[in-house]
């Protein structure tokens, strides 16, 4: 099964610009990809920060795109999203408890979609009730493979502008709800708009760079009162993830979306390389 990931599309970013703003020619050209290329997955999942407002208009604008896609497409709110125009554009999406959060089955594999919204604050949010939301989901099921989404990573990147503080709140209950749990096979995020790598509670975590313009590359500390000119966003290639499911492990592809040239084909002159690297497993 192949899982396609794109988030923090951001579109409505600047709808006076051009009725085609840069954000949505990006995701017009990400879609192209997914679509028409030669891995299409099984479901697709934007994990946050779908449009930059939470318009509707917005919205409306991501739809008419999506509905060229011949596959499911599951959304998930990002700090940029509002809850409830979300859920109007995607009724497939029913809210547990008030919130944008659900689970899908598929291939063996338990995937559960979680909401980290606070409405009005960049940072993210795992009140109580969805941290006891997310405690039964994984106790039902403690042998099921599990792949969790979330648009906010609960981890320090080093991007600091960028990085929650470890010890808020939400990131602790989080921690508490997935400790332990054997069956979570990756927690996989967005929002940072830069690739990431690393654990949490000893879990993979990846993190999805966006389809929109990327946050700049700059691990060195930032002052909040003493602007220093530094880069922060910058026109890096539109990009997004595939996650292949074999039924027994996941692994995690991510592609720049540009005007790549080919160099080479598989045809008969490359045969002989294929044949030889199969003949050594």
């Amino acid at each position: 099964m192949l899982i396609a990931q794109m988030t923090d599309i951001h579109i409505g970013f600047a709808p006076d610009e051009t009725p085609e703003e840069l954000n949505r020619t990006r995701f017009r050209a990400t879609l192209r990809r997914v679509i028409g290329g030669p891995s299409r997955p099984d479901m697709l999942v934007l994990s946050g920060d779908i449009t930059d407002k939470g318009d509707e208009e917005s919205y409306h604008k991501t739809r008419e795109l999506l509905d060229r896609c011949p596959f499911p497409v599951w959304p998930m709110a990002g700090n940029h999203d509002l809850r409830q125009e979300l859920l109007r554009a995607f009724p497939q999406v029913r809210p547990e408890d008030g919130f944008a959060q659900y689970v899908v089955e598929q291939e063996g594999l338990r995937i559960v979609f979680l909401d980290t919204l606070d409405e009005g604050r960049h940072g993210g949010a795992f009140c109580e009730r969805r941290q006891a939301w997310l405690s039964e989901r994984l106790a039902e099921a403690p042998t099921t493979p599990t792949l969790i989404f979330m648009h906010h990573p609960p981890v320090v990147s080093g991007i600091g502008w960028m990085d929650p503080d470890p010890d808020e709140p939400w990131v602790q209950r989080f921690a508490a709800a997935v400790r332990g749990a054997r069956q979570i096979v990756a927690i996989h995020c967005g929002h940072l708009h830069r690739p990431l790598m690393t654990t949490f509670e000893g879990i993979p975590l990846g993190v999805t760079p966006s389809v929109a313009p990327l946050v700049a590359m700059d691990l060195r500390p930032i002052d909040p009162d003493e602007p220093d000119g530094r880069d922060l966003i910058t026109t890096e290639s539109p990009t997004y993830a595939m996650h292949r499911w074999d039924g027994t492990s996941l692994v995690t592809h991510y592609e720049r979306v540009s005007h790549w040239r080919v160099l080479a084909h598989y045809t008969e002159n490359l045969q002989p390389m294929i044949r030889d690297m199969f003949a050594e497993r």
